[in-house]
Parts: C-alpha cells; sequence; structure tokens
C-alpha cells in the first residue's frame, strides 16, 4: 500500500495517549548508551524504521540488546567492534549524523549509509568541524554525502567552534566527539539549538557546562552513568492531532505524556498565537519536563514565523497546514534549515499548498501561505513522512490523497490508525 485517502471528518474529541514515543530522545538513548559501562534501561524506545536501524547499528559495534515485556535494556561492549558490514542509518539524518561524532573518536573503520532520501541530504555541515579537530572522514562530493566513510582517531583535539546554524544534529556530534577529546571544547550557535543531548548527557554524569552564548565540554574521565530512562511522546508527532483539532470546528485533543522541554513545544505556542487554545500540564521533569498538551478549535488568523525556527524545524510543514486555514497571509522566515531536511519542505510544502488551491509565495528562505479554502487533490510526499502526515491532517477538512506514504513508518507507525478515530482512511496502491 503506497497510497492514503483521507476522508472529510465531523468535530471530534479525543484523547491520545499512544502518540509514538519520542524520535529524536529514542535515538539517543541508543547511541548515548554507549559511552557507559554499564546496561541502560530504556522504556517506550520507539518502535519505528529509522529507530530500529539505530538499535541495529549500535548491536553491529558489539552492544547487546535485550528486549522485555515493559523495557529494553542495552549492554555495551567492552571496546567498540569494526564492523563487517556497512552501518544501515535508513533515512535518519540524527542518525547518520551523530555517529558521525560518536565514531570519529573511536579506534576503527565505518561507513554509514542510507535510503535514497537520505543519499542526497548535505554532511559536509559535520563533517567539516569534525575535519577541523582531526578526525578524518571521506564520503561523495569531498565528504558532503553518504555513504560517510569515518576512520576514527583517537588524539581528537579540543576546539572553539562557533557554528554557523542552529543544529541540534551538528551540536550533537561535536558532543560527541568532545567527550573523547584530549581537553575541553567550546560550541557555540546563532540560537540556542534543541537540547535533549545536552540534558541526557549531563544526567549520565558528563560535565557540560553553560558558558556565555554557548557550552564547554569536558572529556570524560571514564565511563558515564547509564540511562534509566522513559521516552516521552514526541510532541512533533503529537503536533499532527494539534493541528487537526485547530482546523476541524468544534473539536478538541488531549496529548498525553509528551516532552514540554521547551525547545520542543514552541508550535504549540505558534499554534497558540494564532488563534487555537492550548494549555500545558507538567507532570515530572528527571531527564525531560513531560506532561499533557490539549488544543481546542478556535478560528485562526495569521502568523509570522521567524524566531526559534530551530525549535519548530519539524513542525513546520504541519503548521503550515494551520497557516493554509488562517484568516490573512502567514510567513515563515529564517528557515533555509527546511532546504536539507527529508525533502526540500520549502519546496514541497510550496508546491502541494498551491496544488489544493491555496496562494503561496516561496523564498530562499521560507514561504507565505495565504489562508483559503484547501480542496481535495492528489499529492506528492517526495518520501517525506512529515509532508505525508502534515497533508494527511488538511484531508480531515477538504479530503485528501496521499502519495508514498511508506516514509510514515519512519517516525509514526500508528499514526494512520489514530487518524481512522476520526475519520474514514484508505489504503490503495
Amino acid at each position: 500500500m503506497n497510497r492514503l485517502i483521507v476522508k472529510p471528518a465531523e468535530a471530534f474529541n479525543l484523547q491520545i495517549d499512544t502518540i509514538a514515543p519520542d524520535k529524536s530522545i529514542s535515538h539517543r538513548c541508543a547511541i548515548f548508551a554507549m559511552l557507559s559501562d554499564r546496561p541502560s534501561t530504556v522504556r517506550n524506545y520507539l518502535q519505528a524504521e529509522d529507530t530500529l536501524n539505530t538499535l541495529e547499528i549500535v548491536k553491529g559495534l558489539g552492544a547487546t540488546v535485550e528486549f522485555f515485556e515493559d523495557r529494553m535494556r542495552i549492554i555495551p561492549p567492552l571496546a567498540i567492534k569494526e564492523p563487517a558490514q556497512i552501518l544501515d542509518c535508513g533515512n535518519s539524518g540524527t542518525a547518520i549524523r551523530l555517529f558521525m561524532g560518536f565514531l570519529a573518536s573511536r579506534e576503527g573503520f565505518f561507513v554509514l549509509f542510507g535510503d535514497k532520501y537520505l543519499a542526497s541530504r548535505p554532511m559536509k555541515r559535520v563533517a567539516d568541524p569534525l575535519r577541523s579537530i582531526g578526525a578524518k572522514i571521506d564520503g561523495r562530493e569531498e565528504g558532503n554525502l553518504a555513504p560517510i566513510a569515518v576512520r576514527g582517531v583517537q588524539d581528537l583535539k579540543g576546539f572553539v567552534y562557533n557554528s554557523p546554524i542552529a543544529s541540534a544534529q551538528v551540536k550533537s556530534a561535536m558532543i560527541l566527539a568532545a567527550l573523547n577529546a584530549k581537553n575541553p571544547s567550546f560550541y557555540s550557535e546563532p540560537h540556542l539549538s534543541r537540547d535533549h543531548s545536552e540534558r541526557m548527557l549531563r544526567g549520565m554524569g558528563a560535565k557540560i557546562e553553560t558558558k556565555g552564548e554557548g557550552i564547554e565540554i569536558h572529556p570524560m574521565e571514564g565511563p558515564l552513568d547509564p540511562l534509566e530512562i522513559t521516552v516521552p511522546a514526541d510532541p512533533s508527532s503529537g503536533f499532527f492531532f494539534a493541528v487537526a483539532a485547530a482546523i476541524v470546528p468544534g473539536s478538541r485533543v488531549v496529548l498525553q505524556n509528551l516532552s514540554l522541554n521547551p525547545t520542543r513545544i514552541e508550535a504549540y505556542r505558534v499554534l497558540q498565537k494564532m488563534g487555537a487554545k492550548v494549555d500545558f500540564v507538567q507532570k515530572e521533569d528527571r531527564y525531560e519536563p513531560i506532561g499533557d498538551i490539549v488544543v481546542e478549535y478556535a478560528p485562526l488568523h495569521a502568523v509570522t514565523v521567524e524566531h526559534n525556527i530551530a525549535w519548530l524545524i519539524d513542525e513546520l510543514p504541519a503548521l503550515s497546514i494551520a497557516m493554509a486555514h488562517a484568516e490573512g497571509t502567514s510567513l515563515v522566515k529564517n528557515a533555509e534549515e527546511l532546504r536539507v531536511k527529508e525533502s526540500d519542505r520549502i519546496r514541497s510544502v510550496v508546491d502541494n499548498l498551491e496544488r489544493c488551491g491555496i496562494r503561496t509565495e516561496e523564498f530562499a528562505d521560507g514561504y507565505s501561505v495565504t489562508g483559503g479554502r484547501m480542496h481535495a487533490t492528489a499529492i506528492d510526499s517526495h518520501g517525506d513522512h512529515r509532508i505525508a502526515m502534515s497533508f494527511a491532517v488538511a484531508g480531515l477538512v477538504c479530503g485528501m490523497t496521499i502519495e508514498d506514504i511508506d516514509c510514515i513508518q519512519t517516525s509514526f507507525p500508528n499514526f494512520t490508525a489514530l487518524l481512522s478515530q476520526i475519520s474514514e482512511v484508505e489504503y490503495g496502491d
């Protein structure tokens, strides 16, 4: 089945406790467990293609992964094993970029690859800063495209790196390299990107300190403490259903047990600014603040999105659907990073909204969306799970056919099952 047909929905009132576990945190659980010398226990790990590929990679590097009814245990190896096969990252830019940083200081030769979409995504943003501190990294187009070959070295030097972009993937890769460097390192970025890596690694005992506009990373003095973590539900995945409630008149949704990390809920803040009723209910805070988000329908108005872009880069496609239902013209600026995600998301959003009869304008760093009446059509996901799911949500208002939906399995396997609780969905070839 490679086509999804979504029918228009009536008003709904839904409580969801099965939002997919957080993808970003799941990837990090698997990789960071390798920094300890004791088993890590992870509950609610995302069972999706990308994150399962990451587990296969750590197994290929020598870890043992054990599954129990309510948890998973990752037992790190005494030493990283040099794999005989390539390490398949699937569709995940997070995996390939974080592993580049992790493996840069590990003895051995490693080849990272993925699917046809990942093979077209730029890697020099990670390869170049890693090379500047002594890492040996190569690939197509001088290390810009996968497959990426890493010849690990054990004498990386500390660094001072001022990143030109705010990217959690670049930052995390550099932190992982810095933890195994000879002396302390300093990393800064134009704006704070998502900070799961810093939070989790500090929780494991790593010495990562905020210094002015950046962070100072001290080399590990020994193995870190193991993780003991329950992965919260993914606010980026939950956002599709937040938008659904915001655009279907009379609707309400309660999204339970999500990460309420401030760098992860910016899209909900934007939706709130547009007029939707949004409430946050925090329940706990260990590695991450966790709680519920309640979203209710209200008429939406246009908004300009130009700040904290790194905090909502994954939610912008879904936010564009809300913009298409808002009164006035919305604007997205400073979002060049959208060009290098699973698809060129600026082009994907603009082209597909135009197919639906919505007036847009494309810019180098974003787009404008003039709210109007969307009409049913067939859209192309371009192999991008967030484009596919965003326009599936749009179908709840006008009906929609989404082509190339296999990509949804990479991050949110039960998305269509949840969507079917709101409206009728059909599959086709």
